[in-house]
């Protein structure tokens, strides 16, 4: 037996001992917020998982991870795919300023921070965006000032998801308003629970209200959490989006694996089924062809990764955000289609179920994957200019 087949074996016979029965299935997933309360399996799944670093199984385990390799952390996926259970940890945490400290942060900044968001302790947001600051990034106005061993923060950031719950934000923010636009930026850390910080939640058409708007007036943001250099913030903030754009496209190996046998579920029930075959053939081959696309895609993700050896994303990653998003927005609309008139349910309707109610929110929802992370158009141009070479 290979050494794969035998820590699958083992991850099978960890998870058979360890996997509450409510972790499987929908339901809570832990953002590692102390503002959220978790309920008992849940929070009883966090704890084991974080126990054995299973909640960022590469991570080094000097920082609460598992030192796995990509190869074996995908077989851990997998696992909990099949069983159909929750990933443990979610969130922009694990994500995305994770990765960043552990390849930018300073020893001191690694050791404070990291173990906190792989035990799932702080739940994390973003300070990028801003009112007239968007695919234009780099023009962002929100100041920082130095203030002996703190800055001082005034602006105004939008779009900040997850920030009514979030412990602490990473942030770009201006250091030096006279360098070019470019220059001049610093990226920061900086608590959400203080005075100067103060969050209003934006509604969404699903009726949910991930984004906020996040104001600060006189926010402090201590310098020993001033990541990279001063002024030179701007390298790390692009390094981020690389995280989280092989996130968003399926590069991180914690995507889902199991989306097309659920289609299928799907469509033999609102549809019908023969013979354990979805009835329709018209449906039966929308759903093959979806579920086709999927599995190049993942195959796809996994040799990326299997031929990255550094394991530190690069401009190729917009390709895989630009796939995957399209990718999660036409398995939305399918299920979606698929249910008819029971897949138009609103938050407040009575007579659909969980899932038919949840299959509208995700359909609304994704709308938004082509925007967030860098839009379409943003992904286009950085495959034509870093990935082609096209000229501008």
């Amino acid at each position: 037996m290979s050494e794969i087949a035998e820590f699958r074996e083992e991850v099978r016979r960890w998870l058979t001992n360890n996997c509450p029965a409510g972790a499987k299935g929908p339901g809570q997933v832990s953002s590692g917020s102390s503002k959220v309360k978790l309920d008992a399996d849940t929070a009883l799944w966090l704890e084991r998982c974080a126990e054995r670093g299973y909640t960022v199984p590469t991570w080094p385990t000097e920082y609460g991870g598992a030192g796995l390799s990509p190869q074996h952390a995908r077989v851990f996926y997998e696992e909990i795919a099949t069983i159909g259970a929750r990933t443990p940890l979610t969130g922009m945490g694990i994500a995305m300023i994770g990765p960043t400290l552990l390849e930018y942060g300073t020893p001191e900044q690694k050791a404070r921070h990291i173990p906190k968001i792989a035990r799932g302790e702080t739940q994390w947001c973003q300070g990028y965006s801003e009112p007239n600051a968007g695919s234009d990034l780099a023009s962002l106005q929100t100041r920082a000032v130095e203030e002996g061993d703190h800055f001082l923060i005034n602006g105004q950031k939008i779009w900040t998801s997850g920030a009514a719950t979030a412990d602490w934000m990473f942030a770009l923010v201006r250091t030096d308003p006279d360098a070019p636009k470019h220059d001049g930026i610093s990226f920061v850390l900086l608590t959400m629970d203080q005075d100067g910080v103060t969050t209003k939640p934006i509604r969404l058409i699903s009726g949910s209200s991930p984004f906020c708007e996040t104001f600060f007036d006189d926010a402090i943001a201590q310098k020993e959490d001033l990541l990279g250099e001063l002024n030179k913030g701007w390298t790390v903030g692009k390094r981020l989006l690389q995280f989280e754009r092989s996130g968003i496209g399926g590069l991180s190996g914690a995507a889902p694996r199991n989306a097309g046998g659920g289609i299928a579920k799907i469509a033999k029930r609102y549809v019908g089924e023969r013979d354990n075959r979805i009835d329709d053939f018209a449906v039966r081959e929308k759903v093959t062809s979806l579920s086709l696309k999927r599995a190049a895609f993942q195959l796809t993700a996994q040799r990326s990764n299997e031929e990255n050896k550094s394991g530190i994303p690069g401009a190729a990653t917009s390709i895989f955000k630009l796939v995957g998003a399209a990718l999660q927005q036409d398995t939305a609309e399918l299920k979606r289609e698929l249910m008819g008139t029971r897949g138009l349910g609103a938050q407040d309707s009575n007579g659909f179920n969980h899932d038919e109610l949840v299959a509208t929110e995700e359909w609304l929802h994704l709308r938004t994957t082509t925007i967030y992370g860098g839009s379409n158009e943003i992904q286009a141009n950085i495959i034509a200019k870093r990935v082609l070479g096209l000229p501008d």
